[in-house]
Protein backbone atom coordinates (compact mmCIF):
# COMPACT_ATOMS: atom_id res chain seq x y z
CA UNK A 1 0.00 0.00 0.00
CA UNK A 2 1.14 3.30 -0.44
CA UNK A 3 0.86 6.97 0.51
CA UNK A 4 0.58 10.38 -0.56
CA UNK A 5 0.99 13.93 1.15
CA UNK A 6 -1.03 16.38 0.11
CA UNK A 7 -0.45 19.71 1.81
CA UNK A 8 -3.38 22.76 0.87
CA UNK A 9 -5.77 25.20 3.11
CA UNK A 10 -7.55 24.03 6.26
CA UNK A 11 -10.99 24.07 3.94
CA UNK A 12 -9.87 22.11 1.37
CA UNK A 13 -8.08 19.39 3.95
CA UNK A 14 -11.34 18.65 5.29
CA UNK A 15 -12.67 17.90 2.16
CA UNK A 16 -10.16 15.89 1.05
CA UNK A 17 -10.17 14.17 4.31
CA UNK A 18 -13.88 13.36 4.56
CA UNK A 19 -13.56 12.22 0.40
CA UNK A 20 -10.77 9.69 1.32
CA UNK A 21 -12.38 8.27 4.70
CA UNK A 22 -15.66 7.84 1.87
CA UNK A 23 -13.82 5.84 -0.68
CA UNK A 24 -12.05 3.58 2.37
CA UNK A 25 -8.75 5.26 2.73
CA UNK A 26 -7.22 6.32 5.98
CA UNK A 27 -6.40 10.09 6.46
CA UNK A 28 -3.74 10.89 9.06
CA UNK A 29 -3.00 14.58 9.43
CA UNK A 30 0.44 15.89 9.87
CA UNK A 31 1.46 19.39 11.39
CA UNK A 32 4.12 21.57 10.13
CA UNK A 33 6.82 21.03 11.70
CA UNK A 34 6.32 16.95 11.21
CA UNK A 35 5.18 17.98 7.44
CA UNK A 36 9.07 19.48 6.96
CA UNK A 37 11.09 16.77 9.06
CA UNK A 38 9.17 14.51 6.63
CA UNK A 39 10.39 17.03 3.17
CA UNK A 40 13.88 16.89 5.16
CA UNK A 41 14.30 13.11 5.39
CA UNK A 42 13.21 12.57 1.68
CA UNK A 43 15.64 14.85 0.43
CA UNK A 44 18.23 13.45 2.64
CA UNK A 45 17.63 10.31 1.31
CA UNK A 46 17.34 11.30 -2.30
CA UNK A 47 21.20 12.96 -1.88
CA UNK A 48 22.52 9.90 0.21
CA UNK A 49 25.55 8.84 -1.48
CA UNK A 50 26.87 6.01 0.58
CA UNK A 51 30.05 7.00 1.32
CA UNK A 52 31.79 7.84 4.36
CA UNK A 53 33.84 10.70 5.78
CA UNK A 54 36.47 10.53 8.60
CA UNK A 55 35.99 12.62 11.62
CA UNK A 56 39.16 14.70 10.42
CA UNK A 57 37.84 16.15 7.47
CA UNK A 58 33.97 16.70 9.78
CA UNK A 59 36.34 18.85 12.17
CA UNK A 60 37.73 20.69 9.30
CA UNK A 61 34.85 21.68 7.55
CA UNK A 62 32.90 22.32 10.70
CA UNK A 63 36.03 25.34 11.48
CA UNK A 64 35.87 26.11 7.96
CA UNK A 65 39.40 25.11 7.73
CA UNK A 66 40.18 23.76 3.71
Amino acid sequence: MGAVVIKIDEKNNRLISKLVKQLGGKVLSINEEQYEDLALGKLMDKTKTGETASRVAIMKKLRNER
